[in-house]
């Protein structure tokens, strides 16, 4: 079992330290791209380069008195670099640092949530491989329906995880943008040059057009797909929970040595982890209509959006790094029962057969209104009924026994009749 209170390997990425490193970073390579046109002699550049440096502590004592995160932040770097500090932050705004900033933090984020996307994957195939063959009951409305394989509910979810790999590959390329624009992205005292230069050399792309701030569309589109693999993750973790139920009991989370249910009632082993990841997912889903309503800003900047994002972002991007391990963890851990999944099917006497026996009736001259008719009467003789026997019903019934041979009704009963075509959806996936 996953450790529960674990420490996700994205948390440290919205810490301080990180935080103001990524400022100082944006700060450099500005400084990097103004040395480069001869605007900051090389020996000043030395010095910034060498010298440039912040104190956590005291970056927290000038913001009481300024009341600027910003400004508190490059009096703490001056206080380092000493003279040439006069040449950072040349020709920015404040936001040329945040979002340009912001995006090396996602970046920094992106990298670990893809690794674990790709991790979930693997997982997920490897359940689909060992289960291709596991015949289980499908379900539409919650009833029984007609058989499939535990395999092919893996290779449902295998499918819908690459989209979600594609999908955020996308977005985390669509969100790798800076900006160093000036105060309302007309380049007033930097040049487009400045910027260019100084995004490449952070691995960032410059924004096409910019205000004060980069639009916050690309931000809450990154949002949205970070919402829907939440929400992925919460269906897989809603089938789980209803196979584990005790009626149902084809699947069951892992259970470790010394772990209880319940502290009142000792038999119980709960759906922990799925209930877990389902009540997470609904965070995301919050704080995805929270980056929407960031996008109308007023003119070319008000700052309703930054206290936001100082919350939804690390919260976020946390809690996806989280879901996706724990989710990997239930995978691997996840204990499949296939003799309750085969105990399922033969319910009321194989009443999910009904379509194979109806379709041979109609190939043997039934029209189909009578034959749906004839083996609807016989299931629902059996539905529901602790003795309630299909099969046996067919047996007695002497208009379908006229018409169907013993051999023929029992093939209707072979669930390799349904799975033929498994492979090729196997194939699809290339698993």
């Amino acid at each position: 079992m996953i450790e529960r209170y674990s420490r996700p390997e994205t948390a440290s990425i919205w810490e301080l330290e990180n935080k103001y490193r990524c400022w100082l970073d944006v700060e450099l390579a500005v400084c990097s791209a103004h040395n480069s046109l001869g605007n900051i002699p090389d020996e000043d550049f030395k010095v910034i380069q060498e010298k440039a440096g912040f104190d956590i502590k005291r970056i927290d004592e000038i913001e009481a008195e300024v009341k600027h995160d910003i400004i508190a932040f490059l009096t703490s770097v001056a206080e380092y670099v000493g003279g040439p500090s006069r040449y950072i932050h040349m020709g920015m705004t404040s936001s040329d640092v945040l979002d340009t900033a912001l995006a090396l933090q996602l970046k920094q984020a992106n990298a670990i949530i893809e690794r674990d996307i790709r991790d979930v994957i693997d997982s997920v195939t490897q359940k689909a491989i060992e289960h291709k063959d596991t015949v289980c009951i499908g379900r539409s409305h919650g009833i029984h329906a007609e058989p499939t394989t535990f395999g092919h509910k893996m290779c449902v979810w295998l499918d819908i995880m690459q989209r979600n790999l594609q999908r955020f590959r996308a977005a985390s390329e669509e969100i790798r943008v800076g900006m160093i624009s000036g105060p309302v992205g007309t380049y007033s005292n930097i040049t487009p040059e400045i910027e260019e230069m100084a995004c490449r050399e952070l691995g960032l792309k410059p924004a096409n057009v910019s205000t004060q701030v980069i639009q916050r569309d690309l931000h809450a589109n990154y949002m949205q797909i970070l919402a829907l693999i939440a929400t992925t993750i919460e269906q897989f973790c809603v089938e789980l929970r209803h196979l584990q139920r005790t009626e149902v009991l084809e699947v069951e989370e892992g259970f470790s040595k010394g772990q209880k249910g319940s502290s009142a009632m000792p038999h119980k082993k709960n759906p922990i982890s799925g209930e877990n990841l389902t009540g997470l997912a609904r965070l995301i889903r919050a704080n995805a209509l929270a980056a929407l309503e960031n996008i109308p800003l007023w003119h070319e900047r008000d700052i309703s959006h930054s206290s936001v994002e100082r919350v939804i972002f690390p919260d976020s991007t946390v809690l996806m790094n989280y879901m996706l391990n724990r989710f990997k963890t239930l995978v691997d851990n996840l204990q499949v029962y296939p003799e309750n999944m085969k105990r399922n099917t033969r319910l009321y006497g194989g009443v999910i057969y009904s379509q194979k026996v109806m379709l041979a009736l109609c190939n043997k001259g039934v029209l189909r209104e009578d034959a749906y008719r004839l083996v609807q009467e016989n299931a629902h003789k059996a539905w529901n009924t602790p003795e309630g026997d299909f099969k046996a019903n067919l047996y007695k019934d002497s208009r379908i026994t006229e018409k169907l041979s013993r051999e023929e009704i029992e093939k209707c009963f072979e669930p390799g009749e349904y799975l033929g075509n498994i492979s090729g959806i196997y194939e699809r996936l290339g698993v």
